[in-house]
């Protein structure tokens, strides 16, 4: 049997036991080799410890007779006992129910259940030495097997403290005891001082077979559980691999660590630990990728050791649309034969009829309907060319043999170089030290040498495409075969050695690892070493899912629309993936779109969406648009496109939860393209506030601002709500606002300004809230108004009567001319907004004259004159109220050389008092009547 071993970690420590003479714990990630957690657990040695996968715990015996719990993950301790009055030599935990078995060097196994405070439900006795090692029969986990130094082994039923039997196993004391996982044979493996392993019948109490080779003490011995291999370790400090079926001597491994003690493997993978004197070791054996091979009828064959099974994927063509993507497949198997050899690799014919295994240096051609030896030889590599009546054989050394119609064609292909590998396909690809060399089927020629470390060949169904998988990324190549025909008429001394140069041209370079792959037209789909199913198109890879552990691609049937993948053990696993998809996203990547026009209407319903994020890829935005069934994908596309109709009414028919960021995003867009009416009826339906109040400030909206001041103060939004009040000199509102959102101090310099009648309130709010702080002493310092008037010497009362009397009718002619804050001439598509005030300083505007009326500059703006703008409260200028409290001299709370405030500016005000006009109908954009209907 040939099988790579492959060492993955080593490490060099104390003595192993499966715990460490130290008296520590060491959990280490076989990956990377990192120490993930040390756990100190006593001063002596630990000589066995277990893991309780179930409960994320492990449990370890030790030298001061004390049993110890620990959860792995957290570190925590979960229970220590003494559990025997001598050293615990080997522990064994029961694959379902919450019991672990002990023994010890007292002579007794003892049973524990965790379940019940791990209290000692039952004591096995028997034994008149050691006990060594225990294991429960995986067939009946009501048994169990234990090894003595009494030169025994017993078994054991849980329940009966007399053993079932016992077998005199060795002449010398016996180490260790292993039961066989498969279900074909009761077998159990012993090993002992004496040097000898040994192989039971537990039916029929026989020994089957006795293995020699090793020189000293024999430590372990184990049926591998996936593998048909036995491997035992002895104090001679080798481990060898047997085997299990023909009990020959298949390896011998030495790591220089002096004596091996301990083994430890999972029940799945090819993983095997080994303990040493002086560290530890973890390799793989064999490679976990299974024999399993599927032909284009959908008919898989997989070993299973020396059984061949088979599956009918054709069965599933009645009820294939109900299975979901990645759901394991519940076809049973059936028996369809057997093989003289363990099968490495399984291939069919790319016809079908014939089905070959390789595997322990030889291979055999089967029928692959009644399984008959078609042809055998020696050989460690096998190829099929693509009429499956032609086959290549790579023998060990450098010697290829061609065949066909099962003869043998002499001296047709003549490799003079080491060979690691041999590929089929529409060529014979032979791999080379760095690099891989196509020979032509029927003459043996060189075609070409391509310098790459490839690790496997995939031919695609037409010949034209081949991609050569490397370590790091693989190689997509055209292959022109009338440039190799033209090569070769041409000649020259170089077609010896390298071939014709134009015979191969490089499509594509992909950086990703491939695992398994198949040619579906000329589309590759791959598995990843990154766990994911890609296929290639164009030379642009698209993702299909991705996995949580490694598949093995079996292959695509067309009648399905369905990739077919398996894992390890042969569970089968189907995706979806239409042929029209790949047909169309290939004609969309040659520019043939009237092709791909025509293919889409074979496109499932249920692909489009995949379709349009390829087409958005492709920047063909447009067609996308068209494609997608996705609303969202539909709507970002559409804004994309600047197309707002289209986004407008899927911001409609989505749900009103998840519409606002929709009815924003439009009313951004619409803002970019002033189409301010249609960004004013978005920002509403997002309940956009800010940006309502930039609208409304910015077009002079008095009504707008209204409604907004209301909106905001009911939703909360205060700061919306004062700004909005603040443009529209609303000074009670204002105060309003400040006062329900605690801001009485504020309130109060407020209303003394632009409100005196609401200074009283503020001032009494102001108060009460410094009360309520227990600052008493500063509320008493603070006057009110309305109690004490005479404290504002400027004039209170007649503050109070300008504020009732409100601004003249001329006073408003004079401040803002004709009545609109903003004039517009005939025809005039933009307006001028008002530069604010600042800090008592006059605003400059300019008002036209008699001679230049109607006069307008290149923006769009009139040439207005400059004049004074007055405060709106008070219906005086700044000047003049600066003036007249500095006649007063009293002064008032703000000090009467200071400027007063900026006053509160006034929007959209007319001579009558209305509301202000909205913009004209010219400002508005033609399209938005239509966007809004």
């Amino acid at each position: 049997m040939m099988l790579d071993i492959n060492r993955k970690l080593l490490t060099r420590c104390a003595r192993v036991n499966t715990g460490l003479y130290t008296g520590n714990v060491i959990i280490y990630h076989i990956e990377t080799g990192a120490v993930i957690k040390t756990f100190e657990v006593t001063e002596v040695p630990v000589r066995c410890v277990r893991f309780i996968e179930r409960k994320n715990w492990f449990v370890c015996g030790s030298d001061d007779f004390h049993l110890r719990v620990f959860n792995y993950n957290t570190g925590e301790k979960v229970t220590a006992l003494e559990a025997h009055p001598d050293y615990i030599r080997c522990l064994a935990v029961h694959p379902t129910q919450p019991l672990v078995l002990t023994g010890s060097d007292d002579m007794t196994i003892k049973l524990w259940d965790w379940e019940k405070g791990w209290k000692c439900i039952q004591v096995f006795e028997g034994h008149t030495h050691y006990i060594m090692n225990l294991s429960f029969n995986p067939k009946d986990s009501n048994t169990f097997a234990s090894a003595c130094l009494d030169r025994t082994v017993k078994v054991w039923s849980l329940g009966s403290p007399v053993a079932n039997f016992t077998l005199d196993a060795h002449d010398k004391g016996v180490n260790y005891v292993e039961y066989y996982h498969g279900g074909d044979k009761p077998y159990l493996v012993t090993t002992g001082d004496d040097r000898l392993i040994k192989i039971w019948d537990y039916l029929s109490k026989s020994c089957i077979q006795t293995l020699e080779g090793h020189t000293s003490n024999v430590s372990f011995a184990i049926f591998h559980p996936s593998l048909p291999i036995l491997v035992s370790g002895s104090e001679d400090g080798t481990v060898k691999i047997w085997h299990s079926s023909t009990y020959r001597l298949e390896n011998t491994l030495d790591y220089g660590l002096e004596r091996a003690w301990c083994v430890a493997y999972g029940k799945k993978g090819n993983d095997v630990a080994f303990g040493f004197d002086e560290g530890a070791v973890v390799v793989k054996i064999g490679r976990e990728e299974p024999a399993v091979s599927m032909d284009s009828a959908g008919k898989v064959v997989y070993a299973r050791n020396a059984e061949i099974l088979t599956v009918a994927l054709q069965q599933q063509a009645a009820d294939e649309e109900a299975i979901p993507d990645g759901q394991q497949l519940g076809i049973p198997s059936r028996e369809l034969g057997n093989t003289e050899v363990y099968a490495s690799t399984l291939q069919h014919s790319p016809n079908g009829r014939f089905v070959t295994v390789c595997g322990d240096g030889e291979y055999i051609i089967y029928t692959a309907l009644a399984w008959r030896n078609k042809a055998f030889g020696q050989g460690v590599g096998f190829a099929w060319a693509t009429d499956s009546n032609t086959y290549a054989v790579r023998e060990a050394g450098s010697k290829i043999k061609v065949f066909r119609n099962f003869k043998e064609r002499p001296g047709l292909v003549q490799v003079n170089y080491p060979t690691d590998g041999v590929y089929g396909g529409p060529l014979l690809g032979v791999k080379g030290m760095g690099f891989v060399v196509f020979y032509d089927w029927e003459t043996g020629a060189i075609v070409r040498r391509i310098e790459v470390n490839a690790r496997e060949v995939y031919w695609s169904g037409t010949g034209n495409l081949v991609a050569i998988a490397g370590e790091d990324s693989f190689y997509v190549l055209r292959f022109d075969r009338e440039a190799y025909q033209a090569g070769l008429e041409a000649g020259g001394p170089e077609l010896d050695d390298e071939g014709v140069e134009e015979a191969f041209d490089v499509e594509t370079e992909i950086s990703e690892t491939i695992s398994t792959a198949k040619w579906i037209g000329d589309c590759l789909v791959y598995t990843t070493a990154a766990n994911r199913l890609n296929y290639l198109v164009g030379g642009q890879p698209h993702t299909i899912t991705h996995f949580d552990s490694q598949m093995y691609l079996l292959g695509y049937l067309p009648h399905h629309n369905r990739i077919y993948l398996c894992d390890k053990d042969v569970n089968l696993y189907p995706f979806s993936l239409s042929l029209s998809v790949i047909e169309y996203q290939t004609a969309i990547l040659r520019g043939d779109l009237d092709s791909a026009a025509e293919i889409l209407p074979s496109v499932p319903h249920d692909q489009r969406n995949r379709i349009a994020r390829f087409l958005e890829a492709q920047d063909l935005l447009p067609l996308a648009l068209e494609i997608s069934t996705d609303a969202d994908h539909k709507f970002d596309l559409a804004i994309q496109l600047d197309d707002l109709e289209t986004a407008l009414s899927l911001a409609r028919s989505s749900p009103h939860l998840g519409s606002q960021a929709k009815w924003r995003t439009v009313g951004d867009r619409a803002l970019a393209g002033w189409k301010v009416q249609l960004a004013e009826e978005c920002y509403k339906q997002a309940n956009d506030l800010s940006a309502l109040l930039l609208i409304y400030t910015s077009t002079g909206d008095r009504n707008g601002l209204e409604q907004l001041v209301e909106r905001a103060t009911a939703a909360g939004t205060y700061n919306v709500a004062f700004a909005a009040a603040l443009q529209l000199g609303d000074a009670p509102a204002c105060v309003e606002t400040l006062l329900a959102t605690d801001r009485a101090p504020e309130a109060a310099i407020f209303a003394r300004t632009y409100a005196p009648s609401q200074a009283p309130n503020a001032v009494r709010q102001w108060k009460k809230q410094l009360e309520s702080a227990k600052k008493g002493k500063q509320a008493n310092a603070i006057a009110d108004p309305s109690e004490h008037p005479d404290e504002f010497g400027e004039g209170w009362e007649e503050a109070l009567d300008r504020e009732r009397a409100g601004p003249s009718t001329s006073q408003q002619q004079s401040q803002y001319g004709n009545g609109d804050l903003v004039q517009f001439d005939e025809g005039e598509e933009a307006y001028a907004a008002p530069q604010p005030a600042t800090n008592g300083a006059h605003a400059a505007y300019e008002q036209p004259d008699e001679d230049e009326q109607g006069e307008v500059y290149d923006d769009g703006y009139d040439e207005q004159q400059q004049r004074h703008v007055e405060n709106g409260v008070a219906s005086l200028s700044l000047e003049q109220q600066h003036a007249a409290y500095s006649q007063q001299g009293d002064g008032d709370l703000l000090g009467s050389d200071q400027d007063l405030p900026p006053p509160v500016p006034l929007v959209n005000v007319n001579v009558n008092g209305d509301a202000g006009k909205a913009p004209p109908a010219s400002f508005q954009h033609d399209d938005e009547e239509d966007l809004l209907a």
